[in-house]
């Protein structure tokens, strides 16, 4: 058993069992920046006018316009938030420096630490070489002159299939300390997330134009980490993403290099600390393209089968009222906004289980046709012709079958360390669940961050559907992840439940501030 089984179990029983420094405090006068810098590095703008949302063909690959939008629909900054709500920031946020900026793409504690850099070869737009987006100028730092697409394929290694063979990357790293200095230990399993919740976005934002996103998350991390000029120990390379260029060669053919970005990220932070916990699970998950397991590995993993019985009908999901790129630039956090008084509508339930059930991380240990890793629970508290009480959602018969009845709204909020949600007042709170040691028992501790990803996924889903129906959504990891196990009867059971997904109605008319005509 690797340690990945024992990060595991402290995060299921961190709400019960403290996770080490228990008595440590964010030191927020000498927090990092929002995204890294490289000071001396030029930034080459990106277009700014949106690419057509309704194609008349599917796009032949990506254009500089194509990828311009998904960045900035996913992570660049697309207004600011400044309405009245429940957040513990909510104070510092009229000041310029403290504002908060929205994106399309969530993260935990808005603290976005993923790094995306666009390794730029033969066939596009740019001169070749290593890029870094840089989501507050949306631009493009340049680190780096020459073609290193030849040393991404090396690290992806000779089992790569289709990936290996493309002439254009995204590389996505997550600074470790962007989230650690405020979620120390924990920040492992909140970044895994974040990347997932991040190609997930660009899952569904490249699905508008025919194209895909497939991640891999098998390679040689520490030669990527060479690639980009970070130490190994304070980045993770969480994910490598080929692109399809339109026009573009398919098969690359460039050697490796053995280069090494130019430019280097310049810490504000005056002190960096370290975490023995974070070290040692990044040590433990570290890819090796040797390690990639063989498709189909995950299927021993699937998602069992839902229980309950007395299955209840929900009605079929409507099409969305919005498009994906309009959902991801109105997507947010409800913080304390929900309102009881005007309960979900059926069928808009109805859309939230059956697109966030259908969603899948889409790495190659996945088989495209292959079974789901996650399944689905709903505590419902008002939903119209839904009585209130625990359900497992079968996504084949798309019904609700009940676990437990009565109203879940004590339980919820009882078991909610924060102050930021009344959970009652949710119409519905969604739970999504994996195997997560079952997934670690078959393919490694590199696992974990696949775990990661996949609730990453299913969160960004869900923030996405909930905006495109006009609905309040909110996801939390602030929870008694044991209690859960216990309402829903999974004592026993390999089922984790890792994060709560809260839907329903704001309330109407809420002060906000205009930032497109401030």
């Amino acid at each position: 058993m690797g340690h990945a089984h024992v990060y595991a179990h402290e995060i299921m029983h961190r709400g019960r069992v403290p996770m080490e420094p228990a008595d440590f405090v964010p030191d927020w006068a000498d927090r990092p920046r929002k995204a890294k810098f490289h000071p001396d590095a030029e930034t080459l703008p990106l277009p700014v006018t949106p690419p057509p949302t309704t194609p008349q063909h599917p796009a032949p690959g990506f254009t500089l316009p194509l990828l311009s939008g998904m960045l900035r629909d996913s992570y660049g900054l697309t207004g600011r938030r400044l309405a009245v709500q429940a957040n513990t920031d909510l104070a510092a946020l009229p000041h310029y420096t403290h504002a908060n900026w929205s994106r399309g793409t969530a993260s935990g504690g808005g603290l976005y630490p993923v790094a995306v850099h666009w390794a730029a070869g033969p066939g596009g737009p740019l001169t070749p070489g290593l890029y870094h987006y840089a989501p507050h100028q949306h631009g493009l730092r340049r680190l780096l002159t020459g073609d290193v697409t030849g040393d991404v394929r090396e690290a992806l290694g000779p089992g790569a299939g289709e990936a290996g063979r493309a002439a254009q990357y995204l590389v996505l790293g997550v600074k470790y300390w962007q989230n650690a200095f405020k979620y120390n230990s924990f920040s492992f399993h909140a970044v895994s997330m974040d990347v997932g919740a991040l190609v997930q976005t660009w899952r569904l934002w490249a699905a508008q134009y025919g194209l895909r996103i497939d991640p891999v998350l098998w390679f040689d991390e520490e030669r990527l980490a060479r690639l980009l000029g970070v130490a190994p120990e304070e980045e993770g390379v969480f994910a490598v993403v080929p692109l399809a260029w339109e026009g573009g060669p398919t098969p690359g053919e460039g050697g490796a290099t053995g280069a090494a970005a130019r430019h280097r990220d310049v810490e504000r932070s005056r002190r960096v600390l370290e975490f023995e916990t974070l070290r040692r699970v990044h040590r433990a998950t570290e890819g090796r393209a040797a390690d990639r397991p063989e498709p189909g590995a995950l299927d021993a993993a699937a998602a069992h089968p839902p229980r309950g019985a007395q299955a209840l009908p929900l009605p079929p999901p409507p099409a969305p009222p919005a498009a994906t790129g309009r959902a991801l630039r109105e997507r947010r956090s409800s913080f304390g906004r929900f309102d009881a008084s005007r309960p979900v509508a059926a069928e808009q339930l109805a859309a939230a289980l059956a697109d966030c059930a259908a969603t899948r991380y889409g790495t190659e240990a996945e088989r495209p046709d292959g079974p789901c890793l996650t399944s689905l629970y709903a505590f419902v508290n008002h939903v119209e012709g839904v009585a209130p009480g625990a359900y497992a959602y079968d996504p084949a018969a798309h019904t609700l079958r009940p676990v437990k009845a009565g109203p879940p709204g004590r339980f919820l909020q009882r078991t909610y360390f924060l102050s930021n949600y009344n959970l009652e007042q949710a119409g519905a709170v969604l739970v999504p669940t994996v195997r997560t040691t079952a997934v670690l028992d078959r393919v490694g501790d590199r696992g974990y961050r696949l775990v990661g990803g996949t609730v990453g996924a299913v969160a960004q889903t869900f923030y996405t559907t909930a905006a495109a129906f006009g609905l309040g959504a909110g996801v939390a990891l602030g929870f008694d992840n044991i209690a859960y196990m216990e309402e829903l009867g999974l004592t026993g059971t390999d089922e984790a439940p890792l994060l709560i997904m809260l839907l329903g109605h704001e309330r109407p008319r809420p002060a906000d501030f205009r930032h497109e005509i401030a």
